[in-house]
């Protein structure tokens, strides 16, 4: 397969996958992809587990359910994220980044931008949408083959130190390396972010991963192979869109953007 191609059409997988398990193969190609990545004087902070155990897999479905309901009915889903919101094609054009909610169940559709006002929030509430989007966020994680944790060795992530800023760098790097790789193979990956979002959630998760002392855990992932016809969530978003050249490259000087025609 084509780099370019690889990168022009890396993307994060919002559907569910196809449920048979991931071959040993290509998990070890996924960790040795990550390993290639840049790390400050070749230190390698990375770790990663991976879960296919699938009652640890419910498990952690059910924390990512419970913690999505729980973010969407107190609002602070959107008290957080609407800055990222967009409700338009012409918007997602102009700024070039951000989400776009494309997928709205029919009663939802009429109150698309007032979903993040309090007004909206309620009628969420009495709509049942937080359960909804629950039970949505808990059943593609569960029907999920694989899940795989990311951490940092806290021998060099001291947060507030340069090792501390090196480590995340290098974990980025790992995570892009994975990130390519998964759509090389047939694969889809997406952040499993809501049980993070809540620190005593997140405090769970620590311990059903059974993270110790001397790891910092930092993310947590879902991957799979990709179907081909997928079923997309109840309440879902594209964000294919990039900004122009013009709005995030300069030339010389931080004063002269630089040519969207480069």
């Amino acid at each position: 397969m084509d780099f370019f191609e690889v990168i022009n059409n890396r993307k994060t997988t919002n559907g569910p996958f196809d449920p048979r398990p991931i071959s040993k193969e290509h998990q070890r190609i996924l960790m040795e992809s990550a390993s290639r990545a840049p790390s400050h004087f070749n230190s390698q902070p990375w770790r990663f587990i991976l879960i296919e155990d699938a009652k640890k897999r419910a498990a952690i479905a059910d924390l990512a359910g419970r913690s999505m309901e729980k973010l969407i009915a107190d609002g602070l889903f959107f008290e957080r994220y609407r800055p990222y919101f967009r409700f338009s094609e012409k918007e997602l054009e102009e700024r070039g980044d951000g989400i776009h909610f494309d997928q709205l169940p029919g009663p939802l559709k009429p109150f698309a931008k007032q979903i993040m006002s309090p007004t909206g929030v309620e009628i969420m509430r009495r709509m049942g949408v937080p359960k909804m989007l629950g039970r949505d966020n808990r059943d593609l994680v569960a029907g999920s083959p694989l899940i795989m944790g990311v951490m940092l060795d806290k021998a060099e992530y001291i947060p507030g130190k340069l090792s501390g800023f090196y480590s995340i760098f290098g974990m980025g790097a790992a995570m892009e390396n994975i990130w390519l790789t998964t759509h090389a193979l047939g694969m889809g990956i997406q952040f499993i972010s809501t049980p993070m979002e809540i620190p005593e959630n997140w405090q769970q998760m620590i311990a059903l991963l059974g993270v110790p002392d001397n790891l910092e855990l930092m993310a947590v992932y879902r991957l799979g192979y990709v179907k081909e016809a997928q079923r997309r969530p109840s309440i879902d978003w594209s964000s294919r869109h990039r900004k122009r050249l013009s709005q995030y490259v300069f030339r010389d000087s931080c004063d002269t953007p630089e040519s969207d025609d480069l």
